[in-house]
């Protein structure tokens, strides 16, 4: 075949070869932000306070303490009896640490309609109490709020709100780099192009750079354009947060059936991971509405729910989801961790025989090596493995 002729094919697939270079590009983003924290907190704006990691990170431990030797609860959670003994001195160490990884002031669903004057407050108080939290005792790694979405019945109120959070979180002496923003409800990415328009015209007020950005999904509308959600929100993109109750019932499912490990909710978050995968924006999985609250029986009963969706969304690729009570997060971590532990040895193994070129059981290849290393990664910034256990990844 002639010069002239490769010439021609590569002029016919250019545009083919720049978007594969993007998706590449998109890979190597989303390598470089390492593993993200295991789950977002969400709690009412009104009642984040500066000691909210610290008085978190105490009811998880005490809740946890309470039915640790329960002989229930290795079923409860989905793990056997030595891995919940293996992990939780792991789970101990990381409530005591930084029990809560990244935190919401929810000025949206959780926090509802209310009077303009009590949202301006709420809001500016809010914005106080995350400088505060984010430079506190067991600090979260991140911190920000949910403000209402730009829907027209909504639009005014929440970037009002979402002025205030950042003003006084400034004057508060906040990081501007740990602060992000979650916005709910997004549909079409003019939506998008038009929230960072006021991002932006906010930052330039305050001469600081572009703030991280988070599109939660729950509406169809949204789950089919997700690639162009993404690509409207620019670098700014932070994540991809599936909103669980929202989009279950624009789909008409039963209250009692909609839940973050639904069909249906599978099937968005997978379009979520592919235009988050193309584009390297994490996804992160939706919340669970029943709460570790009551006697044991009610306690062991969310926990189990808790545990299922956990796990699934790990098996799914998804290793982010939200948390709305502290005994959410005990859960969690007993999971997460006894996931983490489950798979350390194997992965470790195969990724030393891959790099050595020793003759396995399983044939492995270079994208293979790479998820190794991410779960080994994921692992050690969770808690559940430690460094010295993967020195060699």
């Amino acid at each position: 075949m002639s010069t002239t002729f490769f010439d021609a094919l590569d002029d016919r697939l250019a545009a083919t070869d720049a978007a594969l270079d993007a998706d590449e590009a998109g890979r190597a983003r989303l390598a470089a932000r390492g593993p993200e924290p295991v789950h977002v907190c969400y709690v009412p704006a009104d009642r984040v306070t500066a000691d909210t990691a610290r008085t978190w990170g105490d009811e998880a431990t005490a809740l946890l303490a309470r039915y640790a030797d329960d002989p229930a609860l290795p079923d409860v959670l989905g793990v056997t009896a030595a891995e919940l003994h293996e992990a939780l001195p792991r789970v101990a160490r990381t409530l005591a640490e930084r029990p809560v990884a990244d935190l919401r002031a929810d000025l949206e669903d959780g926090f509802g309609h209310r009077p303009d004057a009590e949202e301006d407050a709420a809001a500016t108080a809010a914005g106080r109490a995350l400088a505060a939290v984010l430079a506190g005792d067991r600090a979260p790694l991140r911190g920000g709020p949910r403000v209402k979405s730009v829907e027209r019945a909504t639009r005014r109120r929440g970037l009002r709100s979402w002025a205030l959070v950042t003003d006084a979180f400034l004057t508060a002496g906040g990081d501007p780099s740990r602060l992000r923003v979650t916005l709910p409800k997004v549909s079409a990415p003019e939506q998008v192009t038009a929230f960072v328009a006021a991002c932006a015209a906010i930052e330039a007020h305050h001469g600081i750079g572009p703030v991280a950005l988070e599109l939660q999904i729950e509406t169809p509308r949204g789950a089919q354009r997700v690639d162009e959600l993404v690509a409207a929100a620019g670098e700014r993109a932070a994540g991809l947060h599936y909103g669980t109750y929202d989009y279950s019932a624009a789909l008409g499912i039963a209250p009692d059936q909609q839940r973050a490990d639904h069909p249906a909710a599978e099937h968005a978050k997978f379009a979520m991971q592919q235009a988050g995968a193309a584009a390297g924006v994490p996804v992160c999985d939706g919340s669970c509405a029943v709460l570790p609250v009551g006697d044991r029986d009610a306690v062991l009963a969310a926990w189990r729910i808790q545990a299922r969706i956990v796990r699934r969304a790990l098996e799914l690729g998804i290793g982010q989801g939200w948390d709305m009570h502290p005994g959410m997060v005990a859960a969690r971590l007993v999971v997460v961790t006894a996931f983490h532990r489950a798979g350390l040895d194997a992965a470790r193994g195969r990724l030393r025989a891959y790099r050595a070129g020793a003759a396995s059981g399983t044939l492995d290849e270079p994208a293979t090596e790479r998820a190794l290393v991410g779960f080994l990664r994921r692992g050690v910034a969770c808690g559940a493995v430690d460094a010295d256990e993967v020195d060699d990844s």
